[in-house]
């Protein structure tokens, strides 16, 4: 369906026309009826007055980003869009399959409520940017691990013949996209950076994750979810991820699994600094000649140094008053 956009701004001239003809025409039409005898004329002026009313239904007011979608006599009349006053024949009837959905988003919620879907300033479409933010889906990720995340979308209209038209509900048919492209997505990646897994389709192992790639990842979703919604005459302007996080089931496990890969990490830096440490002494010694060891002392140092570093607890040092050996 091929938009075609009405650029009738003659209100306010139909306006004056037919109030000219009802206040004005009229009853001059009564008075020379009535001075000449011919009442016939009456009826005509009268009739003229209610087909003025009719013509009223013809005047259409819009303010900025609104667009009304009209047909006339099931067939598609055109859409007017931009603040003005238009005129458009009378018997053309405005349609918005969605004007009575509600969804999670900025447009529905501080929307006018008082406002019908059945009149006609109900079915006006808005052509500003909106947001909707889906509830939270539980999805495996490319490990298998179920994962809660959901999106906020940000969208509007800019072809109203197509989101009228080729689609039952424009906004639906948005939301329903919106989930599956998420699912589409998640499934590629992992929750976080895992060995040996391809996240691009290159075939090589890359460190991509829903954690860490946020930004390719929310990119990927905006593509997806526009080539499914082209067809509606929606653009989608940005997506993010507003809430990522595991499942409550393995929710415990996968922190303790962070737990113990943060205390390895944490380890390995300790003894490697105790290893540099104990080096550095050893090198320290044997430079200004302070004490002279052999091979079995030198390793007996080294246990000694790596227990003190490496422990959880204070050393509690022990004075030898004797000999060396």
């Amino acid at each position: 369906m091929q938009e075609k956009v009405l650029n009738k701004k003659s209100g306010f001239m139909m306006l004056f026309l037919l109030l000219g003809i009802q206040f004005m025409g009229c009853p001059v039409l009564i008075v020379m009826a009535a001075n000449s005898g011919r009442y016939g004329i009456i009826a005509l002026a009268g009739i003229l007055f209610i087909i003025c009313l009719i013509f009223y239904g013809g005047l259409k007011v819009l303010k900025p980003q609104e667009a009304l979608v009209l047909t006339l006599f099931g067939k598609y009349y055109g859409s007017l869009k931009g603040a003005g006053f238009y005129y458009v024949n009378p018997f053309c009837s405005a349609i918005n399959p969605a004007a009575s959905t509600k969804l999670s988003q900025s447009g529905d919620v501080k929307g006018d409520k008082d406002v019908s879907p059945a009149t006609s300033e109900g079915k006006k479409i808005s052509l500003k940017i909106m947001t909707l933010s889906n509830t939270k889906q539980k999805i495996n990720d490319r490990l298998g691990n179920p994962v809660e995340i959901s999106i906020a979308v940000m969208w509007r209209v800019v072809d109203t013949a197509k989101a009228v038209f080729n689609v039952d509900n424009y906004k639906e048919y948005l939301s329903l996209q919106c989930d599956s492209a998420l699912r589409e997505i998640v499934r590629i990646y992992p929750y976080d950076v895992a060995q040996g897994v391809d996240t691009t389709g290159d075939g090589q192992a890359d460190e991509g994750s829903l954690r860490g790639s946020s930004e390719l990842v929310v990119k990927r979703i905006k593509d997806a979810v526009q080539a499914k919604v082209n067809e509606a005459g929606i653009e989608i302007v940005d997506t993010r991820i507003t809430y990522l996080a595991y499942a409550p089931e393995i929710a415990a496990v996968m922190l303790q699994r962070q737990q113990a890969s943060a205390i390895i990490d944490a380890r390995k830096m300790i003894v490697d600094g105790a290893v540099g440490m104990v080096e550095m002494a050893l090198e320290r010694l044997s430079e200004n000649n302070t004490v002279d060891l052999d091979e079995e002392r030198k390793a007996a140092m080294v246990s000694n140094l790596l227990v003190v570093l490496c422990g959880n607890r204070d050393a509690q040092p022990v004075v030898n008053s004797g000999s060396l050996y």
